[in-house]
Parts: structure tokens; C-alpha cells; sequence
């Protein structure tokens, strides 16, 4: 499992950049829901997130899920590029697979890199 230590995590599997406000869905995440074939990105430029609501629905080979935000804040950018390409959140969650960025992104409860990899692992055992 990947969960790069310069980001914070959630519980319901987002992760959050403090240094550029972006968030996504975590590799563990993506790994649980296997090939995602579909994005629908429920917030746009402007629009204002409360950590833990809704920022987009995803669907994949196996199932559907609803992706929160791991920050709140004012959104500054949406990656509307996932929409053609939603693989993309597979190959690459913590880079091209940004979903939304936030400016002064509030977080509530999200974890350090080695405390999210340790409640994956209690989940997977």
C-alpha cells in the first residue's frame, strides 16, 4: 500500500495535501474498488466543502462510492480532466488523480501516513 507521509487521511479513505490543498481518493481506496471506469465531480470551482460531504461519486468494476471531502474550504481548482480519463485515479491517486483543490483547506479528522496504513491493515486482517 502507498500513503505518502507528506499527506493526511481519513477514515472513509480521502487523502488531503496541506502544502497545495488537493485531495483525493487513497490508493487503498482505489485498490478495494479495482478498475474505476467512472467519475462524477458533485462540486466546481468556487463552490465552498465542508470536510466529510460529498465532492464525487465514483463507479468501477465492482461497485459505486461516494468520495467526502478530507478538508473544508473555498474549492480553487477541479481536475475536470478525470471525467475522460477516470483511470486515472487508479494509476495515479496521489498525482493526476487529484480530485479537488481547496484554499486554507480545514481538516477534521484525518490521520498521519503510518497511523492510516496501520487502521488499513487492521481492516484488511
Amino acid at each position: 500500500m502507498n500513503a505518502p507521509a507528506n499527506l493526511k487521511y481519513t477514515r472513509s479513505d480521502e487523502w488531503f495535501d496541506p502544502a497545495t490543498g488537493a485531495m483525493g481518493l487513497s490508493d487503498y481506496a482505489q485498490s478495494q474498488l479495482s478498475d474505476i471506469v467512472f467519475i462524477e465531480l458533485l462540486v466546481d470551482e468556487g463552490d465552498t466543502v465542508e470536510a466529510g460531504k460529498a465532492i464525487a461519486s465514483v463507479e468501477s468494476v465492482k461497485a459505486s462510492a461516494e468520495i467526502y471531502a478530507s478538508a473544508g474550504g473555498k474549492v480553487s481548482a477541479v481536475n475536470k480532466d478525470l471525467s475522460n480519463k477516470p483511470e486515472t485515479l487508479n494509476s495515479d491517486p496521489y498525482g493526476e488523480g487529484w480530485m479537488v483543490k481547496v484554499e486554507n483547506g480545514l481538516t477534521s479528522e484525518v490521520m498521519d501516513s503510518a497511523a492510516y496504513e496501520k487502521y488499513c491493515e487492521e481492516r484488511t486482517h
